[in-house]
C-alpha cells in the first residue's frame, strides 16, 4: 500500500496518508476540518534497506560486489614455504672461522 502525500488548499497544511491504491483520495483536511484537501501528484520513494545485513548492491544487479578472494596456488606456495626455509637456513648457519 502506498503512502499518498495531501495539500489542504484551505490552510496550506501537507500530510502524508497511508492508503490502498484502490481508496478514494481524501477529501477533508484534518486540521482545519475544510473540504479542501487535495492529492499531490509525488515521484515516489526508491525502496531504502536501512540496518547492518544490507548493501547498496544487494537487489541492483547480478554482478559480484566484492572482488573474488584469491586463493594460492600449489607452484606459490611451494616456492613460498622454500624461500622460507632457505632464510631460515641461511641465517642459522654460522659462518667458518678458521685461522
Amino acid at each position: 500500500m502506498p503512502t499518498y502525500e495531501y495539500l489542504c488548499e484551505k490552510c496550506g497544511f501537507e500530510f502524508e496518508q497511508f492508503q490502498r491504491m484502490s481508496a478514494e483520495p481524501l477529501k477533508t483536511c484534518p486540521r482545519c476540518r475544510q473540504a479542501s484537501v487535495k492529492r499531490k501528484i509525488s515521484g515516489g520513494a526508491g525502496v531504502i534497506f536501512k540496518g547492518s545485513g544490507f548493501y547498496v548492491n544487494d537487489y541492483g544487479g547480478k554482478r559480484a560486489a566484492k572482488s573474488p578472494v584469491k586463493t594460492p596456488s600449489k607452484e606459490t606456495a611451494t616456492s613460498d614455504k622454500n624461500s622460507k626455509e632457505k632464510t631460515t637456513t641461511e641465517s642459522t648457519e654460522k659462518p667458518n672461522r678458521s685461522g
